[in-house]
């Protein structure tokens, strides 16, 4: 949960405060005892401050793990759809490299988030995701949230991540999309304005240039009700990849 956040240097500072009270009680050196003695009883307030993003994107977690799922074949239907729209805008999008965020919520709610944004309220498809992302139109910077396969609001503002794993060459956009990752589940897809590249996040986890085949598999392993599917779907995608690029081993030789 601390890979690659400011906490991991908080997490060597409580390391140190350890082993200075270990080598204090070996030495018998009675006043530095006492005195890492009262970091360490009043240091559990401290942690609760300092750790309080990763504290809550913990306990977020545990708060996702499915107890009970039942899907009609409606819901069905109308994900399939939210998926063929999603594919035709970024497919639209990438090859013209019009730059695009667009966030779905999962279970837990962004609220906080689509209350920063534009109410549009409108059913999702690919034509109004397309015209919303063209450049200079009122609507076009920021992310889209979809809730409850509806598009509730354009141009919202994410927080942007702080970590240190996100490559040097991404803009704010991908890491948007790693910030609201890192706070909620919800699923973010991201369409490089410079390469065109797609990229999907989710949890903390950044998957980047993806292709059509390889986005569309996540996506319907994600919005899925199975568990064993969703568990399976990053490993799909990679193995995706690895199959791919043995392919072009062989076509190199």
């Amino acid at each position: 949960m601390i890979r690659g956040t400011k906490a991991v240097q908080l997490l060597k500072g409580i390391v140190v405060i350890f082993l200075i009270k270990l080598i204090s009680w070996v030495l018998n050196l009675h006043t530095v005892s006492f005195l890492m003695d009262q970091l360490i009883n009043w240091g559990i307030i401290v942690i609760v401050i300092i750790f309080q993003p990763e504290i809550r994107r913990g306990l977020e977690h545990l708060g996702r793990l499915p107890l009970f799922s039942s899907t009609s074949n409606e819901e069905g239907k109308t994900k399939n759809h939210l998926i063929e729209s999603l594919d035709q805008a970024i497919q639209y999008m990438s090859k013209r490299r019009i730059g695009a965020l667009i966030t779905l919520e999962m279970n837990t709610g962004l609220e906080e988030y689509v209350e920063t944004g534009i109410d549009l309220d409108a059913e999702v498809t690919g034509a109004l995701l397309i015209n919303i992302f063209i450049p200079n139109t009122p609507l076009h910077d920021g992310a889209v949230i979809v809730r409850k396969n509806r598009i509730s609001v354009a141009a919202a503002y994410l927080p942007l991540s702080e970590s240190n794993t996100i490559p040097k060459e991404l803009g704010t956009r991908h890491r948007a999309a790693v910030g609201i990752s890192e706070v909620t589940d919800a699923i973010t897809i991201v369409v490089s304005e410079e390469t065109g590249g797609v990229m999907i996040t989710r949890n903390g986890h950044m998957m980047l240039d993806l292709t059509r085949e390889e986005y569309l598999k996540y996506l319907h392993a994600q919005l899925s009700d199975s568990s064993d599917e969703r568990n399976r779907s990053l490993f799909d995608v990679f193995s995706i990849r690895r199959g791919r690029g043995k392919q072009n081993e062989k076509d190199n030789k």
